[in-house]
Formats: structure tokens, C-alpha cells, sequence
């Protein structure tokens, strides 16, 4: 297909979505593009499915692309009778491929997003290969993630995030989103428009910002060993050097408890969102893995 540039991704996400599937809890947002292989894409909290869209050209050519809103972000549709938290996502990611019929797909999963596709699909005989970026780790939460969660259970809590993320110097503070990327510019632009401004306009979707952290039980960092020693297929971790929110050297670590071929790609001053901000780079890195056929059944002698 003609080159798709970085400006028709983004505005594929201004767009109304291709389809909305109904997960039991609200109703998901799907957005479809490319030909090729299928690949979905997971996003985290307190993104949307348009956190790829820098990703999306260097995967159109040559993946079939889905990627979704979570419900309580993006183009979802929901109402406060739904419960926003990990097993929620998983279950409605899962709901997903079902209403899609993908058999053969790679998953792509983006800090938390990579949390809940693993709880969703680990195992599951329909993925072929993955590709985690930045995201979460058995070892449990870095302080930093825990100190961002430490005042979830104020009330209010959802209104004085918003009110710091709206806000050009408090957002880039290293305590709020500053560390999250190397130009801390890159707070402005596109994200304020998908991410930051929509939860200052919506009260539904601010309020959805806020349940996830609410309901988060970081016991979810313990169940990653078992959920990595079910994933047999090949594995490419993406990670930001310089992430302080997951550091790299404990993704080195937990390396050794995925059973499939598992690599590790680093990229040099990369923090939190590496693919938003080196994308060609990340698009590198795991291209060759999510485009790989499904490995083989290995037979099993008595």
C-alpha cells in the first residue's frame, strides 16, 4: 500500500473507530489497517490505543494492524457501572481476538498494556510471537511507580492528576510524566491532544483514569513468573535504557523465566514511551520477531 506517514496514523485516531466490540463491560474500540500477518496492539494506563500511532508506519506494509482502546480510554464506550482494572482488560482483550477470529497473531504490548495482554493470552495457542515494551516485571513495582500510585485513594485523586498532566510545567516535573520521556517537548503536541486534554474535558473518561490505579492489586507483579513459564513462543523485549519506571536491568533479569527464545533490544536514552520516541528503532527491533511464522510443535516422547 502507498507509504503511510506518521500524520495519517494520528489521524486515524481523530477518526471513529473501525468497529466497537462489546466485552460485557463497556465496549471496546478497534481500529484495523495494513495487510499482512496479524498484530494487536495493547496500550496501558493512562494512554489509549493512539500511543502506537508513531509505530503504525513502519507496520502497515507489511502487518495487518488492530489496535484498541481499552474500555475507559480512547474511543471506548462505557458507563461507571463497569469495573476498570487488570482482569477486566484481560478478559475484554481476550473477547477481542474472539470477535476478530485472529488464529495466527503476534501481540505488541506497551507498559501496563503488556501486563494485561500477558494475563489475557499467555499461553494461548493463537499467538505466535510477542513484543513487550516497557512494562511490568516480576521483581514487583519500582518506587517510582509506587510513589505515583501512593495517592490513588484520595479523594479527588483522578482531579489533581488531571489538573498536573494539563499543566505544561507541572507535566514535565520528573514526580508527574517528566521522566517518562528524554524531550520532555514531547509531553506537548499529539499526546496532550489524545491523552491529556480529553481527561480534562470528559468527566467520564477522568473518571476512568482514576479507577484503574484505584482497583490496581500489585500482587499482579507476583503472578509474572507463572504467566512467563506458560509463553513458549519467541519473545522481543523492547526497553528504554533509561526507564525509570521499569528498569532494564531487572528485564535482564527476568529474561530467564520465559520458555520460548526470548531477546532483548535496549535502546540508548530511551525512558517509559521508547516507541513514541524512537520508534523506527523499536519498529526495528521487533518487526523480525512479530513477522515470524508460528514455531513448530515440538513432539513429546515417553
Amino acid at each position: 500500500m502507498p507509504d503511510f506517514t506518521v500524520a495519517q496514523a494520528a489521524d486515524l485516531f481523530r477518526a471513529r473507530p473501525d468497529r466497537l466490540v462489546d466485552v460485557g463491560q463497556g465496549q471496546v474500540a478497534v481500529r484495523s489497517i495494513g495487510e499482512g500477518p496479524d498484530v494487536l496492539f495493547v496500550h496501558g494506563w493512562p494512554v489509549s490505543g493512539a500511543t502506537f500511532r508513531s509505530l503504525l508506519p513502519f507496520f502497515v506494509p507489511r502487518f495487518r494492524c488492530h489496535v484498541i482502546d481499552l474500555v475507559g480510554a480512547g474511543d471506548s464506550r462505557f458507563d461507571r457501572a463497569v469495573r476498570i482494572d487488570v482482569a477486566t482488560h484481560a478478559a475484554a482483550v481476550r473477547h477481542v481476538l474472539d470477535n476478530l477470529a485472529l488464529k495466527d497473531v503476534a501481540v505488541v504490548g506497551h507498559d501496563s498494556g503488556g501486563l494485561i495482554a500477558r494475563c489475557a493470552l499467555a499461553g494461548d495457542p493463537r499467538v505466535r510471537s510477542w513484543g513487550l515494551i516497557d512494562t511490568e516485571q516480576p521483581q514487583g513495582a519500582h518506587w517510582r511507580l509506587s510513589l505515583l500510585f501512593a495517592t490513588r485513594h484520595l479523594p479527588g485523586f483522578e482531579r489533581l492528576l488531571t489538573f498536573a498532566l494539563n499543566n505544561r510545567l507541572l507535566r514535565r516535573n520528573r514526580f508527574v510524566l517528566g521522566d517518562a520521556f528524554q524531550d520532555r517537548k514531547l509531553l506537548d503536541g499529539d499526546f496532550a491532544e489524545f491523552f491529556l486534554r480529553p481527561l480534562k474535558e470528559s468527566a467520564d473518561l477522568r473518571w476512568a483514569f482514576g479507577q484503574f490505579p484505584r482497583n490496581f492489586d500489585f500482587s499482579a507483579f507476583e503472578a509474572l513468573a507463572g504467566l512467563h513459564s506458560r509463553i513458549t513462543v519467541p519473545v522481543q523485549l523492547v526497553w528504554g535504557a533509561d526507564d525509570p519506571y521499569f528498569p532494564v536491568a531487572w528485564t535482564r533479569t527476568m529474561m530467564s523465566g520465559f520458555r520460548g527464545d526470548v531477546r532483548l533490544h535496549e535502546v540508548r536514552r530511551g525512558k517509559l514511551f521508547v516507541h513514541e520516541e524512537f520508534a523506527e528503532e523499536v519498529a526495528a527491533a521487533l518487526t523480525p520477531t512479530l513477522a515470524a511464522p508460528r514455531p513448530p510443535i515440538r513432539a513429546h516422547h515417553g
